[in-house]
């Protein structure tokens, strides 16, 4: 299997379809590091598209 067929079999078994990139973790860490977050404790967090 090469690496593009690898990486296609991979978004089928991810529910939103794509693989993750940095800025979806950087948009968490933002979140969190942010005012919004302020009453926020003791979570896990999963930045994965919803695979099981």
């Amino acid at each position: 299997m090469d690496p593009e067929q690898f990486k296609q079999a991979a978004i089928e078994r991810i529910p939103l379809r794509r693989v993750g990139q940095p800025r979806d973790v950087a948009n968490v860490i933002a979140f969190l590091a942010s005012d919004d977050a302020s009453y926020v404790s003791g979570q896990v967090i999963y930045v994965h598209g919803g695979r099981p």
